[in-house]
């Protein structure tokens, strides 16, 4: 079963339960501080699924499904083996008050079984075993003796099966795992062989986690007045199974591409076969993460997000042995497996290869140009003949972590090095790095956005209500010339002029520039009326209100509409009528970050 008949299967079952269908929302989340990324099928569901919104007031409904584009650097070093990646997909239900236990586990056994035909002897299931907070899930294992013989089902502990809360406080509760068996037969290191086992003979395929409890700043647990369901399975995994191959890699989500990969002699030939695989396979996820990350607006930089693409991309950049011809036939292939499913991407192709180009161009020319001076500075890099080439381990680590020079890139140049002492180092690099980003985005912050116009006399306050009003009205003037992809990045308004950063990959030309002014003035000249109205977060995006800042909002925002031109959850102040503005003048328009583009602009009387 191919992976489109995959999607379409898995909708269409719990389409038959009552569940409304959810589209994928962006790999860069919506008003959730607390994660730079999409990471889980759950999180757009995040607000309702802890308490704080009634999925009924949007979506009409208490089951929901979806079919969620997700990005993870946590298994970034294992991408390469049978299953793990960057970027993928997750199939979830979602129930927020409605089945609880009972239901989940009828729903995962029959679409599993049913729908898709996976041999029921081959699953086995994991429940909590209860520790001395907390009881045994002794109500999913009751449930799981409906379907699976008792010796298949096993437990764990909290580590494995239980989820959350999510910060010091919150909801939480046990988790219930399916697991595939791939081979069936009996393992050679324990005869008590069981999900989990290092011997690789079991998959993970499908988590139910049931957040029944809510678990207070002390630690003690409750039970909570409403109980939710979230589940999620991988469709590279379930394509795997389906499709009865060894590897994610050998499914259709991946083989068509990894065939161009290697047949535009993107890896070194040299190489054994698993070291070129393990490039492909590198090469692959990461060309394909990068893609959908910048076609979800997320731009080239040294810092959060902008970092990770960078990080992504340069490492696929560096498996390749011809790294400027090789990538883009791959990241082609990409749009062209996965369009269908997600049409933007299509739409969005130029964009994309541009602004991969322009990375890639301005990563290799660093690269050569680090390398020449480097040798050149240090004549302790050489023997003397000028053939061979030493780097101390620490000269080879800061060339990556400085320089994203990697060890194979170093190999490739024709330096010699301690590669075991520079790979402890990139591991101690790695282990700081994550608990550091972890200490940086695991809580939840809050955000806001508006102009302290306290600072300034009434004449320059009313200058600057009219130019933050002409921030909303550039803002929609460069979408709708350039397109959806515009997304603001940052703005700085002063009496003077007005600055806005927003994503997009290659410079303004002339007529766009007077094309984006020219839409301004219309609007000015229009005289369209300025309102408001407070609505909660998730009334304004489904209203259609831009925001791009992605904090988390108090429960009512306000939302200015300008006509029926631009409408945008905003906090700062406007003019009454957009004639109010007075002519928009734009005085300059520059690079601000790679992929990043930065307008200023004044108001004329």
């Amino acid at each position: 079963m191919k992976a489109p008949e995959i999607r379409q299967k898995f909708i269409a079952y719990f389409k038959k339960q009552e569940h409304v269908v959810v589209p994928s929302s962006s790999l860069v989340p919506d008003n959730d501080p607390s994660v730079l990324l999409t990471t889980a099928g759950m999180q757009q569901f995040k607000p309702y699924l802890l308490g704080h919104l009634d999925p009924t007031t949007r979506f009409r409904a208490r089951r929901l499904t979806s079919v969620q584009r997700c990005f993870r650097t946590s298994d970034i070093d294992a991408v390469g083996d049978a299953s793990h990646l960057t970027f993928f997909e997750m199939l979830g239900n979602f129930s927020i008050g409605d089945y609880s236990k009972a239901g989940t586990i009828r729903f995962a056994w029959e679409c599993l079984t049913k729908t898709f035909n996976v041999p029921k002897k081959r699953l086995w299931v994991t429940i909590f075993e209860g520790d001395t907070r907390t009881v045994k899930d002794f109500e999913a294992f009751k449930f799981w003796q409906e379907y699976v013989a008792t010796d298949r089902i096993t437990s764990f502990g909290r580590s494995e099966n239980w989820w959350g809360p999510p910060g010091t406080s919150g909801p939480c509760g046990p988790s219930s795992e399916i697991h595939v068996d791939r081979t069936g037969q009996p393992c050679e290191r324990q005869s008590n062989c069981r999900p989990n086992c290092p011997c690789g003979r079991f998959l993970e395929l499908w988590n139910l986690v049931f957040m029944e409890y809510f678990q207070d700043e002390a630690g003690a647990f409750s039970d909570l007045p409403t109980k939710n369901v979230d589940t999620g399975m991988g469709l590279e995994r379930l394509a795997l199974i389906l499709q009865d191959v060894p590897t994610v890699f050998e499914t259709d989500l991946f083989a068509p591409i990894i065939r161009v990969a290697a047949q535009s002699g993107a890896v070194p030939a040299g190489e054994s076969h698993l070291e070129r695989t393990t490039h492909l396979r590198i090469v692959t996820d990461h060309l394909k993460a990068a893609v959908f990350l910048v076609a979800d607006g997320v731009r080239f930089s040294n810092k959060d997000r902008g970092y990770i693409l960078r990080r992504v991309f340069r490492r696929a950049l560096d498996q390749l042995t011809y790294p400027l011809a090789a990538w883009p036939p791959i990241a082609a292939a990409v749009i062209d497996r996965y369009q269908q499913a997600y049409p933007f991407l299509a739409e969005q192709r130029s964009m994309i290869t541009s602004a991969l180009t322009e990375e890639a161009e301005g990563f290799l020319r660093h690269i050569d140009t680090t390398l020449k001076r480097v040798t050149a500075k240090d004549s302790r890099l050489s023997n003397g003949s000028g053939q061979t080439k030493r780097l101390t381990p620490e000269q080879a680590f800061t060339l990556f972590t400085t320089h994203g020079t990697s060890p194979a890139r170093l190999r490739r140049a024709g330096f010699n090095f301690d590669e075991k002492a520079v790979k402890l180092k990139i591991e101690e690099h790695r282990r700081r790095s994550r608990a550091g980003a972890a200490k940086k985005f695991g809580g939840h912050g809050l955000g806001g956005y508006a102009l302290d116009a306290s600072r300034f006399k009434p004449d320059a306050v009313a200058r600057l209500t009219r130019l933050h009003t002409a921030t909303h009205l550039l803002q929609q003037a460069l979408r709708t010339v350039l397109g959806s992809h515009v997304r603001q990045n940052g703005s700085d308004i002063t009496p003077e002029r007005l600055r806005f950063d927003f994503t997009h990959p290659t410079k303004l030309t002339a007529e766009q520039l007077a094309a984006v002014e020219n839409l301004i003035n219309q609007q000015v000249r229009r005289d369209l009326p300025v309102s408001w109205q407070e609505l909660s977060p998730e009334e304004a995006l489904q209203a259609g209100a831009l925001s791009f800042f992605r904090e988390r909002y108090p429960a009512r925002v306000k939302v200015y509409s300008i006509g029926d031109f631009s409408k945008e959850i905003c906090g700062g102040p406007h003019v009454k009528r957009s004639s109010e503005v007075g002519r928009v003048k734009i005085i300059s328009e520059k690079s601000s970050a790679a992929g990043i583009r930065r307008i200023k602009a004044t108001v004329e009387p």
